[in-house]
């Protein structure tokens, strides 16, 4: 199946307007893993005939690394230039599948002067099965599975979204196994805050590795989650432990597209 991707440039040079604008990000654009999260989302929103646009290259890094790492003026020169972007389209409805730029679009820009509707990516395909736009025909592809849900920090702890992602997990033909400290008690995989980007400080463990036992702990054969940058830490996590045989890590944008064999 060929991906329909228009940008923002193209949409509007028919004369036409999308409904919302799908904010790919950095990981998403760049990392070749979070790239089948980008691929897994447009297969949703093409099957479902959403009217969506991307901003192709006129998307920019919104800031947040800059940001968690102290850098107050960088971050507002990308969101201001980003903001300058957006409002130029007349954007007003925002999705992502990174909670990261999640957070920052939503809770930070409005202060720079951009105020758009965000939702993340979980939320828009719960919202999709919802209207009946989704019908997931493959759920049975994870009979018997045990899945276990990573919270990550910008989507759960940040801005209270729970229930979106572990509602899509229910709808598979599968088990949905918690780890003990989930949800408002979740552990951060270790990449938030501009992490990702620095060496480890001095420990007994590296923080992705403890996460990552807890969810084998509970014998799930999937990690889910719902961020790139938690994909990565618990991936490596799962090698670090040898589980790569017997544990897998994928977004819950993933999950859904095979679910409804897309």
């Amino acid at each position: 199946m060929s991906l329909i991707v228009p940008t923002m440039a193209e949409m509007i040079a028919k004369g036409e307007k999308p409904e919302i604008l799908f904010w790919v990000g950095c990981s998403g654009s760049f990392d070749d893993r979070a790239k089948k999260i980008t691929k897994a989302l447009v297969k949703i929103l093409n099957k479902c005939e959403v009217k969506f646009a991307v901003l192709g290259a006129e998307e920019s890094c919104t800031g947040d690394p800059a940001k968690r790492a102290g850098n107050e003026f960088t971050f507002q020169m990308q969101a201001m230039m980003n903001i300058q972007v957006l409002d130029g389209y007349e954007i007003s409805k925002i999705v992502t599948a990174c909670p990261h730029c999640f957070n920052t679009l939503k809770n930070e820009y409005p202060e720079l002067g951009g105020n758009y509707e965000v939702i993340h990516h979980t939320q828009m395909i719960q919202e999709l099965i919802n209207q009946g736009k989704l019908t997931l025909e493959k759920g049975d592809t994870f009979k018997g599975k045990k899945i276990t849900f990573h919270d990550p920090c910008y989507l759960g702890r940040a801005n209270n979204v729970f229930e979106a992602p572990r509602s899509l997990i229910e709808k598979l033909d599968s088990e949905l196994v918690e780890m003990k400290r989930c949800k408002t008690k979740g552990l951060c995989c270790g990449a938030g805050g501009a992490q990702m980007f620095k060496e480890a400080e001095k420990g007994d463990k590296e923080i992705n590795i403890e996460r990552t036992e807890e969810a084998v702990e509970t014998k799930a054969d999937i990690i889910a989650t719902g961020c790139p940058f938690c994909n990565t830490m618990m991936t490596d996590g799962v090698k670090n432990l040898e589980k790569e045989g017997s544990v897998e890590v994928l977004d819950v944008a993933e999950l859904i597209a095979t679910a409804a064999d897309l």
